[in-house]
């Protein structure tokens, strides 16, 4: 991954291939453009008229926007990249984070293929730093691994990423920036791990493939994993994965990922969907819904990321992950419409729909995850089209069976960045799903679908235990082209938001 370095050097002294610096437009009442914090050195070195230069390229300072100019004399670095940062804020105001890790992204995915980049952004405080050494990290990731060398001497046909980000304005001798820095790494570096996941073609990624890379992580970083195959799922009753998984030759897995700390008063469980590649079995996909269904396991992948964060921070809470594995293929195996699974919980279920085959792998998981009795559950899925067609393609929903955690995780990931929206679950829309053949059926009414998928999981959550459910379905994947630090393909959403949860949990902030 991209290197990381914090560096005391000034902007025009510091040996780079490209120097970043931020541009805005003028807040309320002012035109034209302002060179934001940061980049004192770089404007001095263009004699007080980089805005001038910039402006007529035709830059404007909007948020996305890229311009690169010719260095003049004074500055060691051939190459000046302006990004847009959009309004510039009101005076003795400073740019928000999220305004600071998107401009970062941007400029990193623009230098693919550079050595060196040295970030000249605003940096306040520790949270602008950590929030540009983020952005950088995220935007610099590019999926490479299946491309074929376009000569005998192993050269790829795309251009690496961007090789090293430099902070400027960071402190690397302070502890607080060498933790920031830290942070940020580690949560990038998993990000980026969860990403590569969701982007890995489903003839490599299956249940026992992602189990075989959960073990090794946990061995890598003192996580405690135990794998569930076939054999222990039928042992056990895992009716719901099995039911999903018997159709293809893949069998099903679930995967438990425990980090635990010495120092820790509270234990917060993830439970993550981790449907390896869906066809929608019997109930087959339509043309043109299948070729992106390597994506539908990235709650899981999101769960194992967010797990082994938390490990590498050491943060002083339990967490445990749990990955429901499994692939759903149409085959003389497959379960069918109509047929009746026994759950891990007891409760049977009428298939009504097999395309709802989420809510069955994540129903097993909910329960086997409350008998341990954590003080909050948070299931993570991409699970309903419905929740797209509500909340469009950047925004997952939260679901909860408690106002106030469904409020706090909104604020969390509103605060990390991570579009999202509070979302009910209205009692009336459960009756749409009793059965006249089993305890409840995995459809119910088509409008409000999303909620409805909300409703069957909060049947498998134990009593008395807070539960929170992220449909991630909108933002997992992103078809279209990248923005910001987010690329195309895998985009490791609801990772940021599950670990700044464990954060706060593990300072007690959550009660």
């Amino acid at each position: 991954m991209t290197a990381l370095t914090l560096s005391t050097a000034g902007a025009a002294t510091l040996r780079a291939d490209v120097l970043v610096v931020g541009v805005a437009r003028s807040p309320k009442g002012g035109k034209g453009l302002v060179v934001a914090p940061g980049a004192e050195a770089v404007d001095k070195a263009f004699d007080g008229k980089l805005a001038t230069v910039l402006e007529t390229l035709g830059a404007s300072g909007s948020e996305g926007e890229v311009t690169k100019v010719p260095s003049p004399s004074g500055l060691k670095a051939p190459v000046v990249l302006a990004v847009g940062l959009g309004t510039a804020p009101e005076k003795d105001e400073t740019y928000d984070a999220e305004a600071l890790r998107r401009a970062a992204g941007v400029a990193a995915r623009a230098l693919s293929g550079v050595k060196k980049a040295a970030f000249a952004l605003p940096i306040e405080a520790v949270e602008d730093a950590e929030a540009v050494a983020e952005g950088a990290l995220l935007g610099a990731y590019a999926f490479t691994a299946y491309q074929s060398a376009k000569d005998g001497r192993g050269a790829k046909d795309a251009k690496g990423p961007l090789g090293e980000v430099a902070l400027l304005g960071a402190k690397p001798r302070d502890k607080a920036y060498k933790a920031g820095a830290g942070r940020a790494v580690a949560l990038a570096e998993e990000i980026n791990r969860a990403r590569d996941l969701i982007n890995t073609p489903p003839n490599d990624l299956y249940p026992e493939s992602f189990a075989a890379i959960a073990t090794a992580a946990g061995k890598e970083h003192g996580i405690k994993v135990q794998v569930l195959d076939e054999k222990a799922l039928v042992k056990g009753g895992y009716g719901g994965i099995l039911g999903v998984g018997q159709g293809s030759e893949h069998t099903p897995r679930l995967v438990k990922l425990a980090y635990t700390h010495p120092k820790a008063e509270k234990t917060l469980a993830l439970v993550g969907k981790g449907i390896t590649y869906d066809s929608g079995g019997i109930s087959l996909k339509p043309a043109g819904h299948n070729e992106t269904m390597k994506c539908d396991m990235s709650g899981a992948a999101a769960v194992f990321a967010a797990v082994v964060t938390a490990a590498r921070l050491g943060l002083p809470v339990n967490v445990t992950g749990w990955l429901a594995l499994a692939e759903n293929m149409p085959s003389g195996s497959a379960v069918r419409p109509g047929d009746v699974l026994r759950m891990y919980s007891g409760k049977t279920v009428e298939v009504l729909n097999t395309d709802a085959e989420g809510r069955l792998v994540l129903a097993d998981a909910l329960t086997r995850a409350s008998e341990e009795n954590p003080d909050a559950i948070v299931d993570v899925a991409t699970l309903t089209g419905a929740m797209v067609l509500a909340l469009g393609n950047r925004t997952f929903g939260i679901m909860a069976n408690d106002d106030a955690f469904r409020t706090a995780i909104h604020e969390i990931a509103e605060e990390v960045g991570e579009q999202s929206w509070p979302m009910p679950l209205p009692a009336d829309l459960r009756k749409g799903m009793d059965s006249s053949t089993a305890d409840i059926a995995n459809m119910g009414e088509r409008m409000g679908g999303g909620l409805v998928a909300g409703l069957f999981l909060k049947e498998f959550v134990g009593e008395g235990i807070t539960w929170a459910h992220l449909d991630i379905a909108g933002p997992a994947f992103n078809e279209g082209g990248p923005f910001g630090y987010t690329p195309k393909g895998g985009t490791g959403s609801a990772v940021r938001t599950l670990v700044k949860l464990a954060e706060r949990t593990a300072a007690g902030d959550l009660g």
